[in-house]
């Protein structure tokens, strides 16, 4: 529209850090193109109240409403997110002037030299100056920052549309005017990042309405973009303000790269700008949304207030679905009808009453509160036929709970009574033993006690039906008829189990007596079987004894047991009795007794073969007794004969070795003297040997008879053979050791006195009798003789020699 005259680079700083002048400088004289100054009026008033609503304030007129410089503040403030110096409040040029200046100040200190801009001709309402300085800010705040591969703001901002619509066909940008017009361009930035929003393939190029329509309306309901520029103002144009196109596709770059202050603020700014040219179209939208919410209210209603209920679960369930989709599908979008009617009734009104307009007064019956009335109704009639729903279907469950229940039941008792009527119609009874008979009435008594606990089941399945009719059950006739059959049935099982019990208790009587007779012959016949068993075991063992006590205890044992057979005899008698008077009570009533006693296996016969079989045993077992009693009787004899001797050998070898050993110690006279002497008793010993040679014989007497003890002695024959040999080999021990004296006296020349010197030194020593000296028992020995022992090395000379009793 006019040259603004100040350097406002989009993209480098210059060297003295001042953005340097923008390359491509605007017209002056085609800047004064009317359309354009409509274009940018309302492309930067919409930009600019996109900011402004956030702080809750907005522009009608961009020559006028920024001449105080209190909003042209809160602007800066807005989109800077900075604070500005407080403004002044009053009403005088000056104050006005100062704040404009503290505006323009700010703007300054963000690298933007302004050329030709005062503060005077804002506050006067220059038109130019006031677009030239939006402008201004448009450039700082909204595209300076955009930048592609080091270009400047205006060239990177190109960039990124050429690239973002390249793969378009009917598509190609290289400006911000004429490669706009026909729409295709906005509606390319849109699919590009939002395919699901724009059906590309459906536009036309010879349609620039329809497609810069479209991309408008996609932009400010999806994207948030508002909306500032019309179709008609860009189509009818030769060529589109520069300024509004590059402000409204900055937009975009914002929107789509996620600059939400610059999304917000364009949304905003296109809300206000389409505010005036909106309003008839608010109207004409209320009115027929009003009407279109209206009617679907007065057809839904009724249909909400249907209340004829369906017979199953199903179909409640499928009504139930149907209004949950009302209320997921249906109702969702009419109640955002409802809120945007309502949003944009006040929308509408604040509107107006901004531009000093009228109120809209909707047509009659179209007001707020006649919908909210409808509303009101709706929601009524809603929440009505919801509790309706539930209550039906809990109403429907209960009876689906109480059939299924009914069909459970009776399934189960009818399973339990299959095959019932055979069983009580049968006569097994007529062949059975009484056993048979006490096990049926148990069985039957069981069975009766059964019956009586489904007789609950029964009246339970009566009440149920019963519940089904009064609820009116849709399946109350096949219901009915099962429970009838049921009944009847159950009626017929009563009587039939009745006159089983009859037939049973009758027959159990008739067989009561005979079966009391097998019940004693079992007690008796049991017990006497096993005492015969017993016996026969008894009479048959074997028996291993060594002494004739045992054997005497064995006879004794058995005498006992030979005087009960007479009373064992009288016991089978009386049990083979027993036996026979029962098959006299069975022959006189024709009453056929089944194969043996129930009671026992023991039969008649088993009990006669098995007292055969005693009475045989009896004198076998006395023989084997008697024999063994005379084969312990020798055996005890020959322990007899043994013991006596021994008991005589064992104490006379044991006193000559006592007495030996005397004789070895106590000995006198000369050596020859204590020589004979010893050979003397050496031969009265050899004498004794007869005696050895008897208890011998009698061992050996023993031994083929296998004796292996004897309680009357503690001498064994291998004690007194070992005592034998020990005396004899003590007396010629004791016989060499005298004859070695001998020969030592002789060889040394020692006297009798000294060698009975050195004899009693050594058996004093010899403390142990070993006939041997230790070293310590040696060493004290010398010592004892009188011999100067100095050290133990003269010790051990002398102990290398044989030291004994020599």
């Amino acid at each position: 529209m006019v040259d603004y005259h100040m350097t406002t680079d989009l993209g480098q700083l210059g060297p003295d850090g001042r953005y340097m002048e923008q390359e491509d400088d605007w017209d002056r004289d085609l800047l004064l193109d009317p359309a354009w100054e409509k274009q940018q009026r309302k492309t930067f008033t919409a930009w600019c109240n996109s900011h402004l609503r956030k702080a809750g304030t907005q522009i009608e007129n961009i020559d006028e409403d920024f001449r105080d410089g209190l909003k042209l503040m809160l602007l800066l403030e807005v989109i800077s997110g900075e604070r500005l110096p407080k403004p002044e409040r009053g009403k005088m040029r000056v104050h006005k002037i100062n704040n404009v200046n503290k505006a323009l100040d700010f703007i300054a200190s963000k690298g933007v030299k302004l050329v030709s801009i005062g503060a005077e001709e804002i506050v006067d309402g220059n038109t130019k100056m006031t677009l030239g300085m939006i402008w201004t800010i448009i450039l700082r705040f909204a595209i300076q920052d955009i930048s592609v591969e080091e270009t400047s703001a205006k060239e990177g901002l190109l960039l990124w549309c050429q690239r973002k619509t390249a793969p378009y066909k009917n598509v190609n940008v290289q400006n911000f005017h004429i490669s706009w017009k026909d729409g295709l361009a906005f509606n390319a930035l849109i699919h590009r990042h939002r395919p699901e929003l724009i059906e590309y393939d459906k536009l036309r190029k010879d349609d620039p309405v329809t497609n810069l329509n479209n991309a408008f309306e996609v932009a400010e309901r999806y994207l948030d973009i508002p909306k500032m520029l019309d179709a008609e103002d860009i189509v009818n144009t030769a060529r589109p303000d520069e300024k509004a196109i590059m402000t409204y596709v900055s937009s975009f770059y914002h929107a789509f790269s996620g600059a939400q202050k610059a999304e917000t603020a364009a949304n905003r700014i296109c809300k206000v700008l389409a505010v005036n040219q909106e309003n008839e179209h608010l109207m004409e939208d209320y009115e027929k949304l009003a009407s279109d919410l209206l009617e679907w209210i007065r057809r839904t209603i009724p249909w909400l207030e249907d209340r004829v209920p369906e017979k199953t679960m199903h179909d409640m369930q499928q009504k139930l679905e149907d209004f949950r989709d009302y209320r997921r599908v249906h109702k969702p979008p009419k109640v955002q009808e409802k809120c945007q009617l309502e949003i944009n009734f006040n929308t509408l009104q604040t509107k107006l009453r901004l531009s000093n307009r009228p109120a809209f007064m909707p047509s009659e019956g179209k007001m707020i509160s006649d919908i909210n009335n409808g509303w009101q109704h709706l929601e009524q009639a809603e929440k009505g036929y919801e509790e309706w729903l539930l209550n039906e279907i809990r109403r429907l469950e209960r009876l689906d709970h109480l059939a299924e229940k009914f069909r459970q039941k009776a399934s189960i008792h009818e399973a339990w009574t299959e095959g019932k009527e055979a069983m009580l119609k049968q006569k097994d009874y007529e062949s059975a033993t009484l056993a048979d008979i006490k096990a049926q009435i148990r069985k039957h008594e069981a069975f009766e006690s059964d019956l009586a606990a489904h007789q609950d089941r029964v009246e339970q399945i009566a009440a149920i039906a019963q519940e089904l009719n009064e609820l009116d059950y849709y399946d109350s006739p096949s219901v009915n008829a099962r429970c009838q059959t049921i009944c009847d049935q159950w009626d017929v099982l009563g009587s039939l189990t009745h006159r089983r019990r009859e037939a049973l208790e009758l027959t159990e009587k008739q067989l009561e007596a005979i079966d009391q007779l097998y019940l004693e012959y079992a007690k008796r016949a049991a017990p006497f079987n096993n005492w015969m068993e017993g016996a026969m075991e008894d009479l048959q063992d074997m028996f291993i004894v060594h002494t004739i006590e045992e054997i005497e205890g064995l006879i004794a044992a058995h005498e006992q047991f030979k005087s009960t057979l007479p009373d064992a005899d009288r016991e089978r008698e009386a049990i083979l009795g027993i036996q026979n008077e029962a098959q006299k009570i069975a022959d006189y009533n024709h009453i056929k007794l089944a194969s043996g006693n129930p009671y026992t296996s023991v039969t008649p016969q088993t009990i006669n073969s098995k007292w055969e079989k005693v009475q045989q045993l009896v004198p076998k077992r006395d023989g084997a007794l008697k024999g063994e009693q005379d084969k312990q009787q020798s055996n005890e004899r020959l322990r007899l004969q043994f013991a006596n001797l021994a008991n005589v050998v064992g104490p006379w070898i044991q006193a000559k070795m006592e007495e030996i050993g005397r004789i070895a110690i106590e000995m006198h006279g000369t050596l020859e003297d204590q020589m004979n002497h010893l050979k003397q008793y050496e031969q009265s010993v050899i004498n004794y040997k007869p005696n050895i040679d008897k208890l011998e014989q009698q061992h050996q007497l023993i031994q083929e008879a296998l004796i292996f003890d004897n309680k009357h002695t503690n001498y064994t024959m291998e004690h007194i053979r070992v005592g034998w040999e020990h005396l004899l080999t003590t007396i010629a021990r004791t016989i060499n050791e005298v004859e070695n004296q001998i020969l030592t006296r002789d060889a040394k020349g020692i006297s009798q006195e000294q060698m009975h010197e050195f004899r009693a030194s050594f058996n004093h020593f010899d403390r142990d009798h070993t006939g041997a000296l230790g070293p310590e028992e040696f060493k004290a020995c010398l010592i004892s003789l009188g011999y100067d022992v100095e050290n133990d090395r003269q010790v051990q000379t002398f102990y290398a020699r044989p030291v004994n009793a020599n």
